[in-house]
């Protein structure tokens, strides 16, 4: 059986009366990485921060390492590292000199520093002051401070939110890697889909507070199900002729789509035979987002 290194059970909570967070059981296993995906005010940081034990959950238990998080609070938080919002940094010193500030804290030994560093990517412009540094640097000095103690568990919310395309490369591919080259468990929570999609293992997803899908992200497979995506002429007339052939199509954003597994070639010798000019002909899968929004019934942030 897979080791979990989270696992809550029906943990809820309230806010003045107004439910944030309704019975939801997370299951994490060791070595993945969990992308805790929902849109605006589905409850996706309050869980964090009641995982990290900066909240407490109204109803539920919470478990991390096996243990209780209200008996074995200072142990769990030994192994968890965090980046929650933006990093808490010293921009007027350099990287080198805010991860001092953090290992002297701890009580760590100074080869820690070199070793977050070279983690992040971050070695040759440790010295460099912080302010000097664009946003993705930022973000990467936070998940070294995160990572300082040889942490086995990291939370972050939002990591890649307001990072250019460059910076979105970099962070996707050092968490993509912390599993494997160094036995960190993530769990990140993210409304960029396209990028998640790219780096998850595994996929929670939450709507109002409650949990509606949580597996292996390959399960999503069976939900992503093929549609043929058409550029025509004359659609409204190109419609008409497809459904007399028994084919549904819809016009999606100026092409004309039919769900499930069509026969492309049959679709495109018809049009063709009634005369339509037919430029763009193409199988495609639903995405991630398409998915995340069937299920969430609901816009992404």
């Amino acid at each position: 059986m897979p080791d979990r290194i989270i696992r809550t059970a029906a943990i809820s909570k309230s806010f003045r009366g107004r439910p944030a967070v309704r019975g939801v059981s997370l299951d994490v296993e060791r070595g993945s990485v969990y992308a805790f995906l929902g849109p605006n005010g589905a409850g996706k940081t309050t869980t964090i921060r009641m995982l990290l034990g900066l909240l407490r959950p109204d109803h539920g238990t919470i478990e991390l390492f096996g243990q209780s998080l209200d008996r074995h609070r200072a142990e769990i938080l030994t192994k968890t590292g965090s980046l929650v919002e933006t990093p808490s940094v010293y921009p007027h010193l350099s990287a080198r000199e805010n991860i001092e500030i953090g290992r002297r804290i701890l009580d760590l030994p100074r080869s820690e520093i070199d070793r977050v560093l070279a983690l992040v990517g971050l070695e040759n412009r440790s010295r460099h002051l912080v302010r000097t540094y664009s946003l993705g640097m930022k973000q990467r000095l936070g998940l070294a401070l995160a990572l300082l103690g040889q942490r086995e568990l990291l939370l972050l919310d939002e990591p890649m939110n307001g990072l250019d395309p460059a910076g979105m490369n970099e962070m996707r591919s050092l968490i993509r890697d912390l599993p494997g080259a160094h036995g960190v468990t993530v769990v990140l929570s993210s409304h960029l889909l396209a990028e998640v999609d790219q780096v998850a293992t595994h996929v929670g997803m939450l709507s109002q507070g409650e949990m509606v899908f949580q597996g292996p992200a390959s399960a999503l497979d069976r939900l992503r199900k093929p549609r043929l995506s058409i550029g025509v002429d004359r659609p409204a007339a190109a419609t008409s002729r497809l459904a007399k052939h028994g084919w549904t199509a819809d016009l999606v954003d100026d092409r004309l789509v039919i769900a499930g597994d069509v026969d492309a070639a049959a679709v495109n010798r018809a049009l063709v035979e009634d005369g339509h000019a037919v430029s763009h002909l193409a199988v495609e899968s639903a995405t991630l987002e398409d998915v995340f929004l069937s299920m969430t019934k609901a816009e992404v942030r």
